[in-house]
């Protein structure tokens, strides 16, 4: 079984939000009356006890509640809900667990309560800290109380802290989000992710795209917001991922090191991996992916029999090309043992694709570790494109 150090993951979605951003194209579902919470907190319990049946006690190192708008849940439920998962499975002492929120639907009185639920981890949608930017992204909070939900869960205690930093917003000069990430960074925050907007299929912004900043433009904000990151202590260790000392985040490096991980709620994820064949230096691995219905209601019914998850298995040159579109957005890049071991690959059969990404400076090889350069990294799709299947 592959396994990269960091154990199991677990994944909870929670589908709500008070209002539908028009960018996003996550599974979230604006709040129509009453927030169901018992009835959704006993669904996420009936899944997770069908998961464990099917797939066995594994232990967990990292929980991430995600959505939607998960603290619109009250602590009360999440700590229901980490009671429960640890009567199912046997959770590490020191697991990371992640909560995601939104300033504008929190209570300042409640980041505390999250922590002595047992979330260790705050990852705050703060977006932007300008008004004009917030507005234009269809957002429900202000500068204001994305700073001050900041400072009282920082007050709370959280172990690590996370803020999400757009760029390339509409209307946006290259002054403005410069600005805008210079003010994030005299928060101080733990980690921060800053990644630039895109217009998803099927969202508002892609139907009629608001004006923006041009590619040269956008490449260069891009190379001094990086900059300006390191300067104040924030190294990047993934595409958009930025963490001081200690802090980054566990359960997305299980993602992006293919790790498996179980994954309940809405539309939830999960991928589970097995050796169904292994004879001297040759063995065959398959993953069983797991989706859970996307709409809330199909859910909630689904849940009180089997969890309604859909299952597709992934096997040879397709799961070895996932394995790429995950690894490649790290900066440390990947041992070539490790294409063999997680996917059950051979990594010989690769090399022609690996010398052409060598060739165009999209990656660089440290002995049998390969890692993404900065041009790669910055050309991600067309480092990924080179292994979608191996090159002669």
């Amino acid at each position: 079984m592959p396994d990269p150090g960091l154990g199991w993951g677990l994944y909870v979605h929670f589908p709500w939000c008070l209002r539908k951003c028009p960018y996003c194209d996550f599974n979230s579902h604006v709040r129509r009356g009453p927030l169901p919470e018992a009835a959704y907190l006993e669904a996420l319990m009936r899944d997770l006890a069908f998961t464990v049946a099917r797939h066995g006690r594994r232990p967990v190192a990292t929980i991430f509640f995600g959505g939607g708008t998960p603290n619109l849940f009250s602590p009360e439920s999440i700590a229901d809900l980490l009671v429960g998962v640890r009567r199912l499975l046997p959770l590490a002492d020191d697991a990371e667990i992640t909560l995601e929120a939104n300033p504008g639907a929190d209570d300042r009185g409640r980041w505390r309560a999250y922590v002595e639920a047992g979330v260790t981890r705050l990852s705050l949608g703060v977006q932007s800290l300008d008004d004009r930017a917030l507005r234009s992204l269809g957002r429900i909070h202000d500068a204001a109380q994305a700073r001050s939900a900041y400072a009282a869960a920082r007050e709370a205690g959280f172990s690590s802290i996370n803020l999400d930093l757009m760029t390339g917003l509409p209307g946006q000069t290259a002054e403005n989000a410069v600005e805008d990430l210079d003010r994030l960074l005299r928060l101080e925050p733990d980690h921060i992710s800053w990644y630039e907007l895109t217009y998803e299929e099927g969202t508002p912004f892609a139907r009629s795209p608001p004006a923006r900043l041009g590619e040269d433009m956008r490449a260069r904000l891009l190379e001094m917001g990086r900059e300006r990151l390191a300067r104040a202590g924030y190294a990047r260790y993934e595409i958009s991922a930025y963490a001081r000392e200690g802090h980054r985040s566990r359960h997305n490096l299980g993602y992006w090191r293919f790790a498996d991980y179980l994954g309940i709620g809405a539309g939830a994820h999960a991928k589970i991996s097995s050796l169904v064949g292994s004879s001297g230096a040759s063995r065959r691995l398959s993953v069983l992916r797991e989706e859970r219905p996307r709409a809330p209601d199909r859910y909630l019914g689904a849940a009180a029999h089997d969890g309604g998850a859909k299952q597709t298995v992934v096997e040879g040159g397709l799961l070895a090309s996932e394995f790429f579109l995950n690894v490649w957005r790290l900066v440390e890049g990947f041992d070539e043992g490790d294409l063999w071991r997680m996917t059950g690959e051979d990594p010989a059969e690769w090399r022609g694709s690996w010398r052409r990404a060598e060739e165009l400076g999209l990656a660089r090889s440290e002995g049998p570790r390969w890692c993404p350069t900065t041009r790669g990294l910055d050309m991600l799709l067309d480092l990924q494109e080179l292994f979608l299947e191996p090159l002669d």
